[in-house]
């Protein structure tokens, strides 16, 4: 299985920018889809998770100004990042658990830089 995830880049303070993620290979039952993100000199963090049926857990600090959304039939995740402020600088990762009977596996993509400017 693998990730592609794509739509980084530089904004300034109170911009947007969309990131999308791609799920290609063996791919089977999706449990669900998310985002995170690493900055520099921090742990990785949860950003958004949606369920395969469509359930969504969001941040606190995300909350309002971040969507995450999913094309199924693409196995496509979606991140819409608006309002983004200095602190939103980081690497965001896009994953995958999927089905592995009799348990779940979990995939990570490359990541995808954003900077965000004052």
């Amino acid at each position: 299985v693998q990730l592609q995830a794509s739509g980084g880049g530089l904004v300034q303070s109170g911009g947007s920018l969309r990131l999308s993620c791609a799920a290609s290979g063996r791919i089977g039952s999706v449990v669900g889809m998310g985002w995170y993100r690493q900055a520099p000199g921090k742990q990785r963090e949860l950003v958004a998770t949606i369920t395969s049926g469509g359930s969504t857990t969001y941040a606190d600090s995300m909350k309002g100004r971040f969507t995450i959304s999913r094309d199924n039939a693409k196995n496509t995740v979606y991140l819409q990042m608006n309002s983004l402020k200095p602190e939103d600088t980081a690497v965001y990762y896009c994953n995958a658990k999927l089905f592995r009977d009799p348990g779940i596996s979990v995939y990570w993509g490359q990541g995808t830089l954003v900077t965000v400017s004052s």
